[in-house]
């Protein structure tokens, strides 16, 4: 099997990493993954079914969010900061983000 070794700018290299966090994969498994979508004639995205969850699931967080916010500003801002948390521990934060 041939191996191919590059170089990258720290910001694309920490963006990958996410992406591959997010994906549940390696990084070299993520990137295989993405060379194959390169090549493939369909074009369509690998990863747009996980991309369709994401999408629904903060529209609907955001209508519980703005719910809790209306009637207790104070829940919000602690459920908030354990969401930043949480976030930032599984690397999908960036680093101005990160508490």
């Amino acid at each position: 099997m041939p191996k191919l070794n590059f170089r990258l700018d720290e910001s694309l290299h920490a963006a990958l990493m996410r992406r591959a966090l997010g994906a549940n994969l390696s990084l070299s498994g993520f990137i295989r993954q993405l060379l194959e979508q390169a090549v493939d004639e369909r074009k369509r995205y690998v990863f747009s079914s996980q991309d369709e969850i994401l999408a629904t699931s903060i529209q609907i967080l955001s209508i519980v969010a703005t719910s809790v916010g209306e009637q207790s500003p104070s829940a919000l801002e602690q459920g908030m900061a354990q969401a930043r948390i949480i976030l930032a521990e599984r690397g999908l934060l960036g680093g101005e983000d990160i508490p």
